[in-house]
């Protein structure tokens, strides 16, 4: 799953490196390290993007980034507000493909929820995003890009303390790009966020996992969403490859990474599904060897989905069965509903090269027949 790739006249994004990367850059040039730290504080301190305006790089150095280089995000074709406060923008891509980037505002903080591809290949049958099959990765420049226009477009007295990657896509499979993404996000010299307040959410990509925690110590989210492997075969299909023992592996190594370290354990709650008492029973022995937060998640309904929510009677009970048993457990309240900008509903404009949408049809001719 590559990126897109670069025309060979096409200037250099240097929204695509992170710190190390940027040092490099000027060191080919025969600068002088420090130069990436400067550029740094220009982009996302002081929001300059015109390189003639940087004053303290050497004029000759400022000409050559304006004649060959460019600060390039993509573009808002679409901005919506629900009644709720939540924003929703839809952005396009140079390749013509759009992702959507929500911000959730709350009392004593601000959440962005970004994108990490164009549409998504892993098929999860509550996720209206799997529906609409693949494209590609985002670029580094495309990802950090969504925090910049929405940093941009925020009300005055709005701010973004916490980024979840938890858009479209799936991070850990765009992994290089992501965790480039993800040190700017964290960089004192970029956005200096909390390490805490940046959450990568997974389906359960065992093996990057653990580069995960080898390469970057931000949160990590899970989304598990069933107690057997019979179940979440049939929720989240990569368990076929990487079932529930190994996944739980890979949280128990990334929470070694610091004391009283937790993994967020998403289950979304499908009404007859998964949400029996005897699945909070499971899920509280599941998860006994796990240093674990749950976040329990309504079914947001989309078009032609087999799914219905859990009542709120049904929600209920089985938080008290997992709160009973010492687990730390929150029900996410569902915003930005009335734009399709809640959890599972992002959907963007995706060019689908997996040709899932094909698949799904005969799938869907097949069960009318």
């Amino acid at each position: 799953m590559n990126s897109v790739p670069e025309p060979a006249n096409r200037k250099t994004n240097l929204l695509d490196w992170d710190k190390k990367g940027l040092e490099a850059f000027f060191a080919d040039l025969g600068e002088k390290p420090f130069r990436a730290t400067q550029l740094l504080k220009w982009i996302y301190h002081e929001g300059v993007t015109d390189f003639e305006q940087m004053s303290n790089l050497s004029k000759p150095l400022r000409g050559f980034l304006a004649e060959n280089c460019q600060l390039a995000v993509p573009d808002v074709v679409i901005e919506q507000r629900a009644s709720d406060g939540v924003y929703k923008w839809v952005l396009q891509t140079q390749c013509g493909n759009r992702v959507e980037t929500v911000f959730i505002p709350e009392e004593s903080r601000g959440t962005l929820c970004v994108s990490s591809q164009i549409g998504c290949a892993l098929a999860c049958t509550f996720c209206s995003t799997a529906q609409q099959g693949f494209n590609r990765n985002l670029t580094t420049a495309e990802i950090i890009g969504q925090v910049l226009v929405a940093r941009e477009r925020l009300d005055e007295g709005q701010r973004i303390t916490n980024v979840v990657m938890m858009g479209m896509g799936e991070p850990l499979l765009n992994f290089d790009n992501v965790v480039r993404a993800l040190n700017l996000m964290t960089e004192d010299f970029a956005f200096g966020l909390s390490k805490r307040r940046v959450t990568v959410s997974t389906s359960g990509v065992v093996p990057a996992m653990y580069r995960l925690t080898e390469a970057c110590d931000v949160s990590l989210a899970v989304s598990l969403h069933a107690v057997t492997d019979a179940l979440r075969d049939e929720l989240v299909p990569i368990n076929k490859k990487y079932p529930i023992k190994e996944l739980l592996a890979a949280c128990r190594d990334n929470a070694k990474l610091a004391p009283r370290r937790t993994v967020t354990f998403e289950y979304v709650m499908l009404d007859g599904v998964n949400d029996s008492v005897a699945d909070a029973q499971g899920l509280v022995k599941l998860l006994k060897t796990v240093p674990a937060k749950i976040n329990l998640i309504p079914f947001n309904p989309f078009p032609n989905s087999p799914y219905r929510c859990s009542s709120m009677a049904t929600i209920n009970r089985f938080k008290a069965v997992l709160n009973q048993a010492g687990l730390i457990t929150t029900l996410r309240k569902t915003r930005g509903e009335g734009i399709d900008a809640a959890c599972g509903q992002l959907v963007g404009q995706v060019a689908d090269k997996s040709r899932r949408h094909l698949k799904l049809n005969a799938i869907k001719a097949e069960h009318a027949a």
